[in-house]
This record gives C-alpha cells, structure tokens and sequence, in this order.
C-alpha cells in the first residue's frame, strides 16, 4: 500500500514437483487452500496458486483468483484446458526448455477454450545442466502475443539438479535480474520471500529475506519511472 504497487499473493498449496520424495510437499490440499482464501479476503490481495493435474484445475478454483501453470508442465494440453474452463485468470510459466515465441501455442490452447485470461511468466532457460539463464529478448517477444508478461526473478536463478536433490540458488542475484527485467518493459516481477529463507519449506536458496523486498521496490520504482519519462 505504501508503494502503491499492485500485488498478487502466491503459495502453493501442494508442491507437487519437489526433486526427492522425501522433501516436503504440503499440510493437506483444502486447509492449504483455505489458508490462501483467508489471506485474501483478510489482506484484500488477489492470490495465485498452481496447478498439476485437471483435477486440480476446479478444485483450486474455488478458493484463489488465478491458477498457475507450472513451467514443466506448460505444454500439457488437457492441464491448460481444464485451467481455462475455469474462467480464472490462467498465468503460464514459460519451460526452461522452450523458446519464447512457441509460448503462442499454450496461449492459443486457453484462448480457444474461452479464456482470454491470460499472464505469461518468464522464468529462465536451461544452460547446461545445472544453471538457467535469462534470455531478456523473450521478453518482448511474449508481450507480442497480447498478453501481461512476468518476469520470474527467483526461479530463474535457480541451480537445479545438484547432488543433494535439493535445487540451489543465486539470491544475490535477485536485484540485477528484477532491474534488469524492469529496464526491458516487463509488466510484472514474481519474487519469492520469506521472513528467513533458511527456514523456508521449499525453494529457500533462491528467496529474498522479507526485510529486502522493499527497499529493492523501492528502486525498481525509480528505475520504472525513468523509463516512462524517457518514453515521453
């Protein structure tokens, strides 16, 4: 409220596609999703949460305001269509594996199911084995297809198969990947945080401490309003 920036909260209410079957995957699929309902309407947010199955496409529904398709599963046909049928707003995370401009056929398999609804997030390509890379020039080629595009600044700084099964991370990196998406003409930023990563039940090599976030908004700010005053 104090930056005045438009925020939409997200959590997984099951993690699904965690490396082991021993790391932590959830509390329970509805008093995860309550917990997410509760946190909107007590915050006044949007929230987002993903999707694995078409099963879980109607369930999720009911409780959150967008539904995310994971980026491994970002071409599985019947997990999008199910996904549209909602109606909910459907944010598509672009696979590691995939260039940019075949992101127009997971748009077009929930535009033609009836839902213009859509967000596309960027969230890195493989490089090798063990790191992911920004491509920045997707960017502008997925804001062709007419849709908001989101820059996922977490996620594409991870470090992933690594001999402990546990995806490692570059968090220092954080702020040079969001100035760096902000300066290109992103429309949005996904940034993962928590209160102390180390703690975190997942993906805490890549999050930045709660107590960062706003001064690093506070700079992205700066850094968006030179842009549009340069635009005019």
């Amino acid at each position: 409220h104090r930056l005045q920036i438009p925020l939409i909260f997200k959590s997984s209410y099951r993690k699904a596609n965690r490396t082991k079957a021993s790391s932590f995957t959830g509390i329970g699929d509805i008093v995860a999703l309550q917990i997410l309902q509760k946190a909107s309407k007590q915050f006044g947010m949007p929230t987002v949460t993903d999707i694995h199955e078409t099963s879980d496409a109607a369930m999720a529904a009911e409780y959150v305001d967008v539904l995310q398709i994971p980026a491994f599963l970002c071409r599985q046909t019947d997990l999008l269509v199910a996904a549209a049928k909602t109606g909910k707003f459907i944010n598509i995370k672009k696979g590691q594996f995939l260039a940019p401009d075949q992101m127009q056929y997971a748009v077009q398999k929930v535009s033609e199911s009836g839902n213009e609804n859509i967000i596309l997030t960027e969230r890195g390509s493989s490089f090798g084995y063990k790191d992911i890379i920004v491509d920045y020039r997707g960017i502008p080629v997925m804001q062709k297809f007419g849709y908001p595009v989101v820059l996922d600044c977490t996620h594409s700084l991870q470090k992933p198969n690594q001999a402990a099964g546990v995806t490692g991370g570059m968090p220092d990196m954080i702020e040079t990947i969001a100035k760096a998406g902000i300066a290109v003409g992103v429309d949005g930023l996904f940034i993962e945080t928590h209160p102390d990563p180390k703690h975190a039940k997942s993906d805490g090599e890549n999050m930045l401490p709660l107590s960062q976030i706003e001064l690093l908004l506070e700079k992205l700010i700066r850094i968006r309003k030179a842009i549009i005053f340069d635009q005019h």
